[in-house]
């Protein structure tokens, strides 16, 4: 059960260090072995490998793992690879999270070899090998960001949402064009073109709406001064604020209050 003889394992980790010794153990049980440093370039090198079986770590730039695992397993053509986490984030919560994203198994580091081995064979028993000759090859071409389709590719996907967790952790001070850029490994070009086929809109006009839904939420449902609600959703002044809230909902900010019977300023 526990031969892991000619299995294809894909590595995907950001630490070359952890990479290296991960495949140092598994080349001495004559795994064929991929890497990948980050959670964007697992995808695509599991669209062009199918390997037999995904090592994920959890926290990567660029991707991270869960939401690769997301994608990986939503893919018809990945969806049957199993993921296992490997990953110094071990508690309750982030186990759920992985299991939760689609992986089979979560393993913690520092990780015991004699672990990893009999959790990958255990995952590995009864699928069926790869026949190399068909197997798409590593440098398959991979779906390009620009290609005409008229619905997401896999890539779009990942850097839409990528970019996107970026964007919202703070309305009030969002990544700038450049930053973002760098955080998801990609182009202005490449991250409006994948915010239009997942959401419709340019990366600004994404950010816009968002902030015009929170800033609507919290007039409705808190009793925070206005100003407050325009610093918190990122606006420099009251006055912009009023005059964006009106163009979206047709209301100022006070109007909307008053129909809520909530007169805080």
């Amino acid at each position: 059960m526990d031969d892991l003889s000619n299995k294809r394992i894909l590595i995907v980790d950001d630490e070359e260090a952890e990479r290296a010794l991960l495949a140092a153990y598994l080349k001495q049980h004559h795994c064929i072995l991929y890497h990948a440093e980050n959670g964007l370039d697992g995808v695509n090198k599991a669209r062009a490998i199918r390997p037999d079986l995904i090592l994920l770590d959890a926290q990567m730039p660029v991707c991270n793992g869960f939401d690769a695992c997301k994608v990986i397993v939503s893919d018809p053509e990945t969806r049957d690879i199993p993921v296992i986490f490997l990953s110094a984030l071990n508690w309750p919560e982030q186990r759920i999270r992985g299991l939760l994203a689609g992986a089979v198994d979560y393993i913690d580091k520092p990780y015991d070899f004699n672990e990893v081995k009999l959790r990958l064979a255990i995952h590995l028993r009864g699928r069926k090998p790869v026949i190399s000759d068909s197997a798409p090859s590593i440098q398959a071409k991979a779906p390009s960001l620009d290609s005409g389709a008229d619905a997401p590719s896999t890539l779009q996907n990942i850097l839409f949402h990528s970019a996107r967790i970026h964007l919202l952790r703070s309305l009030a001070s969002p990544p700038p064009m450049a930053e973002l850029e760098k955080l998801t490994g990609t182009n202005s070009k490449h991250l409006n073109r994948a915010f239009k086929l997942c959401a419709g809109t340019t990366v600004y006009e994404y950010l816009r709406e968002e902030r015009m839904k929170e800033a609507r939420v919290l007039l409705q449902q808190t009793s925070l001064p206005i100003q407050e609600i325009a610093d918190q959703t990122g606006f420099s002044s009251g006055a912009n604020f009023a005059t964006a809230f009106r163009e979206r909902f047709g209301v100022s900010p006070r109007e909307l209050r008053r129909q809520q019977g909530n007169t805080n300023n």
